[in-house]
């Protein structure tokens, strides 16, 4: 991607906690059309800890200070003449974005805010009432990137003057994925990997988060045929169930070798993640891979992605495990290879380049 005429000259200057491998693509795309300076507050040993695998672009540490769950961090990098647009977090406990905020009339930095939009935890309320704090960081400021459409529409509401845009968020390496192909048969993968079942669900991602559901998973597992459905679990982490009691789940543990999650995706037949699907899902479309899930409640979290899945389109969204199962046992292979080529459609769609492109849109 060749810098535009536009903004070429311009110089951006973005804060961020660390930059993941998923969001590396991004950056050095984004890099390429516009200068920008990443700066981050988190240690890459406190990033590594948290389950993040970090991303090789240039960084630059910023001095902070975290006290009970509020960041405090030096604002003297972004004064600098060197940027005229600062990209902050959209984030209510951002003491210094505060500030940065409220003396805009003094440095005269264009502030664009990036975040999410909502709280995910607090969903159905804010989705209703959007939160006053982030509703005043976002009329103070000069523009907002927000992830999805979904939340994008939310805000445009609040404010139809402001310049708001959804990056339609997704992840580094997509346009491989999509176009991968394995040279070995879907028979001969699961004679690899010694999977004797017919039907397979994939899950793939981190056990961190209290708010996978992994008590669904467990269900699902216990009620369907075990010579039928058969489950490949990938992913690792403190909250990660024991599945050595069941016969029919073959569990990966944490899989870097991207070769071996691709075979083990073209095995899959359904994507399954009960609750907080996010990002995850956008890596299973790419694979030509339905989405199955439950709809957002009190009791079950779902990220802002959620809004990818189009019921009976690219996947399936349930009320109660008693239809899921129900569903999962009588769902025909033709549909669900409809509703994969479908989700394949929609990754398309999400790619480094757009996501680019719908930042810039608004500098």
């Amino acid at each position: 991607m060749n810098k535009d005429k536009n903004v070429k000259n311009r110089s951006i200057a973005i804060l961020q906690p660390e930059v993941p491998h998923y969001r590396e693509e991004f950056f050095f795309l984004l890099n390429h059309s516009i200068n920008s300076d990443i700066y981050v507050f988190n240690y890459p040993e406190l990033s590594s800890k948290q389950g993040f695998k970090l991303g090789n672009n240039p960084l630059i540490y910023l001095q902070n200070k975290k006290i009970k769950g509020f960041l405090l961090y030096s604002p003297l990098p972004f004064l600098s003449k060197k940027y005229n647009t600062v990209v902050l977090m959209l984030h209510f406990a951002h003491i210094t974005t505060w500030f940065l905020l409220l003396t805009k009339f003094i440095h005269r930095k264009k502030i664009i805010l990036w975040g999410q939009g909502i709280s995910v935890k607090r969903y159905l309320q804010e989705e209703k009432k959007p939160d006053w704090k982030l509703r005043l960081q976002i009329a103070l400021s000069d523009g907002v990137w927000l992830y999805m459409e979904k939340e994008r529409e939310m805000w445009q509401k609040v404010f139809p003057r402001k310049k708001i845009v959804a990056l339609n968020n997704t992840l580094t390496g997509i346009e491989e994925m999509l176009s991968y192909e394995s040279p070995l048969s879907k028979e001969a993968l699961k004679i690899k990997y010694q999977i004797k079942e017919r039907i397979i669900l994939i899950f793939c991602a981190r056990f961190e988060s209290n708010y996978r559901r992994t008590d669904l998973l467990l269900e699902t597992i216990r009620r369907l045929d075990k010579q039928k459905f058969g489950f490949v679990i990938i992913g690792a982490g403190k909250n990660k169930p024991d599945f050595g009691l069941f016969t029919n789940v073959h569990d990966f543990g944490a899989v870097y070798d991207t070769d071996i999650k691709r075979e083990l995706f073209s095995i899959a037949d359904i994507y399954y993640q009960p609750g907080w699907v996010g990002l995850s899902i956008v890596e299973a479309m790419a694979y030509g891979k339905p989405i199955f899930t439950f709809k957002r409640s009190e009791c079950t979290k779902q990220c802002v992605e959620y809004s990818y899945i189009q019921p009976s389109y690219n996947g399936m969204i349930f009320d109660q495990v008693e239809e899921c199962i129900k569903t999962i046992e009588q769902i025909s292979i033709q549909e669900l290879v409809r509703m994969g080529q479908n989700a394949k459609s929609t990754a398309m769609e999400l790619t480094p380049v757009n996501m680019v492109k719908n930042a810039i849109s608004i500098l």
